[in-house]
């Protein structure tokens, strides 16, 4: 691997939006190749970058073929492929965050139950799997999705059982 920065260093990133936008001066300042792999084509970073790749960051190979060139990988989004990235560590590419850390961040109630076992201080939660744990009296909560919620995204105000659209994806804060 070549240095932490310069012409020669390169470095690839899962998404292309506006994080992935903000990292791009600091990239530039120290002269690092840097790659972006994004689903859209018109994402934050597609014109703005030398190597911007249009493909599923969700993709096991597609994510595999766009790192294993790399040295390092980061991601700009959680919601990527981490069975590539394990890969491409194993690969010796260097994947920051880690991929079993990433995975940890990914599920809300993961994450929360990590929080709970390491004496950190979090909100109060609970798992649910199905609508039958919840009672009338547990109203009103806040409805977050385990993965794939972002940014608000996922998240609603239960008021009553009416409002109630459960999968496993769920996570209640009373």
């Amino acid at each position: 691997m070549s240095s932490f920065y310069g012409k020669d260093f390169k470095l690839g990133v899962l998404g292309g939006g506006q994080l992935g936008r903000m990292m791009l001066p600091f990239a530039n300042y120290m002269d690092i190749k840097i790659s972006v792999l994004d689903p859209a084509e018109n994402a934050p970073c597609a014109k703005l970058v030398p190597d911007f790749v249009q493909g599923d960051f969700k993709d096991y190979n597609t994510v595999l073929n766009f790192g294993k060139d790399k040295d390092l990988v980061t991601i700009e989004i959680e919601n990527v492929n981490t069975e590539a990235l394990k890969e491409l560590k194993k690969q010796g590419v260097k994947v920051c965050p880690d991929p079993e850390h990433l995975e940890l961040i990914k599920d809300k109630g993961l994450q929360k139950d990590f929080y709970a076992q390491q004496g950190i201080a979090s909100g109060e939660y609970r798992l649910i799997v199905s609508k039958s744990e919840i009672k009338e009296s547990d109203f009103p909560v806040a409805q977050k999705l385990r993965t794939g919620g972002y940014d608000g995204k996922g998240v609603q105000i239960l008021k009553s059982m009416v409002d109630m659209d459960m999968s496993e994806n769920t996570m209640l804060k009373d």
